[in-house]
């Protein structure tokens, strides 16, 4: 008999409670569902041993292990009828016992033997050594491979995992030793050997992590002085043991904040679920080692849920009951339903807990405030803040300077000195700082700003390392619409168009115009409107900036306009907060894992609405316990306190619900999903708020007036008129209620939701990013801590069911760089679930930000994919963007076509966009263009600054 077939009775199924289910305590106390198929493979294994491969094709093998799985199985069914719990060894009694019955005594016999020698081996904790291989240890000394721990890690690891094969991996490794090798070189061996698999077998990323496991568990338990060595099984006894330990040193080392020891440590290490390690991909699990464990001299001694419950206890600090809401916290963390933001989970907890993501501010028109604004990035910075600038107010090129009679450089010098702070103050060598600098688009600079991220010209006036994006009125867009003309003013001449939107602004630019053209303001320029818009449709394709947005639907739909203005939004576009001289906005971000709230059959609304209840509470424990660098950014976050929940993993709940991208029905998901969460959001803050007390700035705010989110599009219509603006307003759920019950018990936060890339946190819960669509169904990631082969097993599983996953199919997705689209043998219904990012129009993804739009108070983080990209393309699909009510746009991933193109999208859902957009000029087709600078969503390890 096989150590499979022992294990045979332990996996890792997720545990029912039907009525009537028989559970299996197994040895490390964990309880799994009693499954019968199990003893039916664990009893062929038996025969297999004895009877050699011919017991394989036996009928009477197959007919003997039904009768004796049958006969285990009643015994049971007949002790505990109602359901019940039975330990590991009850059954292999049983089997024992059904083996004897049934006059199968050479079975029997060897299934006794093999339990009697793994139960010596487990109590006298010993296991075979190689017979000619050695390992140096770390003194230097040399011992036996232990080659019965290999074996027994590598086949835990594999445990409860189909399609492994714990043997390969175990023989691959011993090919790859030599005589000597390094301790720490063992591990790294595993799991190379294990990684290799992974485009084969999806299920090797839990393998090779597992393994990565006992590196952690050596490093960090030897570092605390509790053991050199564990496995998973041990650390249901050492991870209870660890939790003090860690946070004493930790507080020692001055890296952990003293009043984490404050806790009732027993009850808290009790709440710690060691089989929760056992979830992690690779790229989850090496992320999380390198980048976000506390570490003492590049030694890291902390563990996965010693981490979560680490952040958990940081963010429950000022809770009445601070265990229970800790404990709270970390089941909701360690499960992947949910996670915060990476300066959450970088700092909560520690001495100086700077917990929040977004920083807003704005830049005033004077030298010695240019200059605190620059200074104040960069204490943003250090502390893992991204940085979104509003530069607007800054006069143009030309403009008089009264102090010095002379004439202003203009913007753009000031923009290359805020550059060079980002990069020289890099978040504690954890990332690069991160910044994006914001102008509107009537702005007289607005020409060279285009330019900033050229690679030709004067390098003087460039930023290669800052993001920059278009602030666009809606006037602007009209007038591209209507192909009329546009002027450009400096901000010193017209400093009110800066804080006017919608008609109001309408009606004073237009003012301004009059003067220009009577010779009353002499600093201004002329040009066509449409050649502005092809300029910031080029420059975007060419450089990946400046990135689009839209400054009046920002306004027009934000429930704090009665305090002041949003002037920009944020490093990644989500965030739609209001900003002054005396506030830096400040937001506080984390994501719901959608997927783990979807079944076949759809939302599991019930869960979703518990998840988002104690998400929303851990976001505003946030704004008390944060670390801020600056006061305008207490003074900002403390009267308004936003929060800004979103979601991960759309496209993966797509695969569950069997449902395309590209289709009606995933956009009424994403409409579906959206409304639900903004409902439990919003509920959960006007609970918070009756608990709490509301945001000092509720009086006056859209809240108060009982105007929501889906509420305040109207005023985007209103002011547009129907002819700019095509967007649906339809709803489910019984808003009517949640309006009185806001306008009763207020709202504890100005600000709920905004959804934000996720690049890091989706890798540590390994699902895709955001909402965005598959990047490729095979390929191989880059980060800051390493390559990474990463396959789609969505794709995978859906190709086993119907036999097609082989070899072959895998070097067939290479060569087509993960696309499944010319492979002949997939069917067309897989070829339309599994299509990539480029090979999903564009429409699509603007449809399903449409919908979600209409129930967030913030914006998205939304990619645009355009395969082909021609100027004519670009047009539409970003006039499209603003025309079905868009806040935000982000980073544009374009592959561009060599010629024009004579067509556009075609298809009836974007007739009423064509009717309205006259599209630029065919000849202003781009070329072929060298890739864009990925960002957050696809993971740039010089970007990651929001999530």
């Amino acid at each position: 008999m096989t150590i499979s077939a022992q294990r045979s009775f332990e996996s890792t199924d997720v545990l029912t409670t039907a009525p009537g289910q028989l559970r299996v305590i197994k040895r490390n106390g964990t309880l799994v569902n009693y499954d019968s198929g199990k003893i039916a493979i664990a009893i062929s294994k038996a025969f297999l041993a004895v009877e050699g491969g011919s017991a394989a094709d036996s009928s009477r093998v197959h007919q003997q292990v039904a009768l004796l799985t049958d006969a285990v199985s009643n015994t049971f069914k007949r002790r505990m009828p109602s359901g019940g719990t039975v330990h590991i060894e009850e059954i292999q009694d049983q089997v024992e016992l059904a083996l004897m019955r049934a006059g199968e005594q050479k079975v029997a016999r060897s299934y006794v033997i093999y339990r009697d020698e793994r139960a010596r081996l487990r109590d006298a904790g010993i296991t075979k050594s190689h017979p000619t291989l050695t390992v140096t240890l770390g003194d230097g000394t040399r011992q036996p491979l232990d080659l019965g721990r290999l074996e027994a890690l590598v086949t835990s690891a594999c445990e409860g995992l189909t399609g492994v094969n714990a043997q390969a991996i175990v023989d691959e490794t011993l090919k790859n030793l030599y005589d000597g090798v390094q301790e720490s070189d063992l591990c790294t061996t595993m799991v190379m050997c294990a990684r290799v698999h992974i485009e084969q077998e999806p299920n090797y990323t839990y393998v090779t992590a597992r393994l990565l496991l006992d590196q952690l568990r050596s490093e960090a338990l030897s570092f605390l002085g509790l053991a050199d060595k564990a496995t998973q099984t041990d650390m249901m006894e050492f991870y209870p043991q660890a939790l003090p330990a860690y946070l004493k040193r930790g507080v020692e080392l001055e890296l952990l904040h003293p009043d984490l020891l404050k806790y009732d440590l027993a009850r808290i290490a009790d709440a710690i679920e060691p089989m929760r390690d056992f979830q992690f991909t690779y790229l989850g699990l090496q992320t999380l080692y390198d980048r976000y464990f506390i570490h003492s001299n590049e030694v890291r001694f902390e563990l996965p849920q010693l981490f979560f419950m680490r952040v958990a206890m940081g963010l429950a600090m000022n809770e009445a009951d601070k265990e229970a809401r800790a404990i709270e916290f970390y089941q909701l963390l360690s499960s992947f339903d949910y996670m915060a933001s990476t300066p959450t989970l970088f700092n909560a907890g520690t001495l100086r807990p700077q917990l929040s993501s977004c920083y807003l501010t704005t830049v005033p028109d004077d030298l010695y405030g240019i200059y605190d604004a620059i200074r104040d990035n960069a204490m943003l910075s250090k502390w893992a803040g991204g940085l979104g600038n509003d530069w607007t107010p800054v006069r143009a090129l030309g403009a008089y300077i009264k102090g010095t009679n002379g004439k202003s450089q203009g913007v753009v010098p000031f923009l290359k000195v805020a550059n060079d702070t980002a990069v020289a103050v890099n978040q504690g060598g954890k990332r690069k700082g991160a910044v994006c600098a914001y102008l509107e688009t009537w702005h007289l600079d607005i020409e060279e700003f285009l330019e900033l991220r050229k690679n030709t010209g004067d390098d003087r006036r460039r930023t290669h390392d800052m993001n920059t994006a278009n602030w666009v009125p809606d006037l602007f867009m009209q007038r591209v619409f209507d192909d009329g003309d546009w002027t450009l003013f400096s901000p010193s001449d017209v400093p009110d168009l800066h804080d006017l939107y919608g008609t109001a602004f309408a009606e004073r630019y237009q003012h301004y115009e009059q003067l220009a053209a009577q010779g009353q303001m002499k600093l201004h320029k002329k040009i066509k409107a449409q050649d502005l818009w092809r300029k910031m449709l080029s420059m975007l394709f060419e450089t990946g900036h400046p990135w689009i947005t839209f400054k009046d639907v920002c306004n027009l739909r934000s429930p704090q306009q009665h305090v002041g203005v949003v002037h920009s939004s944020n490093l990644c576009t989500e965030i739609t907060l209001n900003t002054s001289q005396d506030e830096i906005a400040v937001c506080n971000l984390g994501s719901i894992n959608l997927v783990n709230h979807v079944t076949a059959n759809g939302l599991d609304v019930a869960k979703l609405e518990r998840t988002v209840k104690t998400a929303v509470r851990m976001l505003d424990n946030v704004i008390d316990i944060n670390y801020y660098a600056v006061p305008q950014a207490k003074n900002s976050n403390f009267r308004h306190r936003p929060v800004g929940l979103g979601i991960m993993g759309f496209q993966d709940a797509l695969y569950i619900l069997n449902t395309p991208y590209s289709s009606d029905a995933a956009v009424e998901f994403a409409d579906k999903s959206m409304e639900v969460i903004s409902y439990f959001a919003i509920a959960a803050s006007s609970e918070l708020a009756k608990e709490r007390g509301s945001y000092s700035t509720f009086d006056g705010s859209l809240w108060s007036q009982g105007i929501l989110p889906i509420d305040s599009l109207q005023k985007v219509i209103d002011n547009r008129g129907e002819r700019y603006i095509q967007v649906d307003t339809s709803q489910t759920l019984d808003w009517a209620s949640l309006r009185a019950k806001v306008q009763t018990q207020g709202m504890r936060n100005s600000n709920v939701m905004a959804i934000a890339p996720t690049a890091t946190i989706s890798n540590i819960c390994g699902v895709a990013q955001s909402i965005e669509p598959t990047y490729q169904n095979l390929y191989v990631k880059s980060n800051l801590s390493g390559e990474f082969t990463v396959v789609n097993p969505y794709l995978v599983n859906a190709l086993k069911e119907r036999g097609l996953w082989d070899a072959v199919m895998v070097n067939d997705l290479k060569y087509y760089d993960g696309s499944v689209q010319n492979i002949e043998r997939i069917p067309e219904d897989l070829k339309a679930l599994f299509a990539t990012a480029f090979e999903v129009e564009p429409r699509w993804m603007v449809e399903s930000a449409s919908r979600r739009q209409k129930w967030i108070d913030q914006a998205q983080s939304l990619n645009l994919y355009i395969s082909h990209a021609s100027g004519k393309k670009l047009d539409v699909t970003y006039r499209m963007a603003w025309y079905r009510g868009l806040k935000t746009t982000y980073y544009l991933r374009a592959i561009g076509a060599t010629a024009a193109e004579k067509s556009t999208i075609s298809d009836g859902a974007l007739n009423a966009v064509k009717a309205q957009v006259q599209v630029v000029h065919e000849e202003s087709a781009f070329v072929e263009a060298a890739p864009v600078p990925l960002a957050c969503s696809i993971d740039n390890p010089d970007c990651e600054a929001c999530q």
